[in-house]
Parts: C-alpha cells; structure tokens; sequence
C-alpha cells in the first residue's frame, strides 16, 4: 500500500538508475529529446482533439508529481553512470502509470530509451527494476506494457523479460497523428521466479 517512503525513490542496478524526474531536469530533457526527436516519432503519444497539443515539461513534471504524491505513478529518468562524466546523463524515462489499488493492484509501464544507447539492454533492465520494485516494495500484483506491433525492439524487451502476450487493442492510444493499434503484455507476481525479474534478467545475460 501507498506510504511514506515508497516515493521518491530511486532504484539502481550496477551503473544504471531510475531516479525521480524533476523539473530541474528541463533543459537536459529537451536537449535530448530534440536529438531524438526522429527516432521516436513513430511511437510518440498525440492529441486527438483538433488544435490539441501535448503538456509543456513542466506541466508534465507538474502533473506527473502530483500523480505520484496521489500514489497512481511512478515518473522516472534513466541515467547512466559513464567515465569522466561529473554527473550521470538521462539517457532515457520510464514511467508506471495507472496504477490502481484496492482489489485490482496493477499498472502501466512505459518507457524510451535515447537511440544512442540503444541495444546495450538499458531498457529491459529498467523494466526489470521497475516492475520488482513494484511487486516487492508496493505490493501490485500486475504489470502491463502495450506495444504498437511495429516496434520491434520494444517487442524484444518485453520478450526478453518473459511478459505474457495477452492480446490485440484495435485503436488503442492516439500516437504520430492517428489512433494506433497495440499490443497488449502483462506479468503477474505469480510469474516471476525466486530472485526478481531482475535478477532473471540479469543472469540471462552471463
């Protein structure tokens, strides 16, 4: 259950940690989000109403803050620990959403990860990290990731983690301009082994 804390906190596993995101972040965000601005395109969650745009980073970070105050998310940066760096860059966001108490104890998660850090398993040990936390520490019972079926790398992360396809969502999330199909993923506590998903994932890799 929801309490004192549970939030902020911040999760690490070797050089990588998963750290509240803040509005002191702006600048380093943006930048990096401009660099990446193609490269996420395709998946990039739209309004769909007419003339609508999407939350400034500070309405963002405003909104998400309180969320996570309210115990419904979980907002964090990626960043990874590298030589001669005075501080560890965001090299990515993961945020668990949704997250809905009472009998039903699930979430959301989502996450991107900067393409110049791609395919160094930066994602998959994020998720990882993540949904532990969120079984062991916050006591939810399900996670859920939804993948437009296009983005195949995001369909090798949840692969690689052993969540469960559960299915197709016609027109599920307004992304790029258009109401997208996705693909529905889920884990349940029951389903991962003695030592986290981490810890599963981690031993995968030798």
């Amino acid at each position: 259950m929801w309490g004192s804390g549970l939030w902020p906190v911040t999760l690490r596993s070797g050089d990588l940690a998963l750290r509240p995101l803040r509005q002191a972040d702006r600048s380093e965000w943006m930048a990096l989000r401009g660099r990446n601005k193609e490269w996420l395109a395709p998946w990039e969650a739209s309004n769909p109403q007419p003339e609508g745009g999407l939350p400034t980073f500070r309405e963002m970070v405003r909104s998400l803050t309180h969320q996570a105050r309210e115990g419904s998310a979980l907002p964090f940066v990626i960043t990874l620990d590298e030589p001669r760096a005075r501080r560890a860059p965001i090299v990515g966001q993961l945020t668990v959403s949704s997250i809905v108490w009472g009998s039903a104890l699930t979430a959301t998660l989502g996450y991107w990860v900067d393409k110049g850090h791609a395919g160094r398993g930066i994602a998959p040990t994020s998720v990882a990290l993540a949904t532990d936390y969120c079984f062991d520490e916050l006591g939810l019972h399900r996670m859920e990731i939804n993948i437009r079926p296009e983005n195949a790398a995001s369909l090798r992360v949840v692969e690689k983690l052993g969540f469960r396809y559960e299915g197709l969502r016609p027109r599920f999330l307004h992304i790029n301009g258009a109401w997208a199909d996705h693909e529905s993923f889920a884990l349940t506590v029951e389903e991962v082994p003695p030592g986290g998903l981490l810890g599963r994932w981690l031993a995968s890799r030798g």
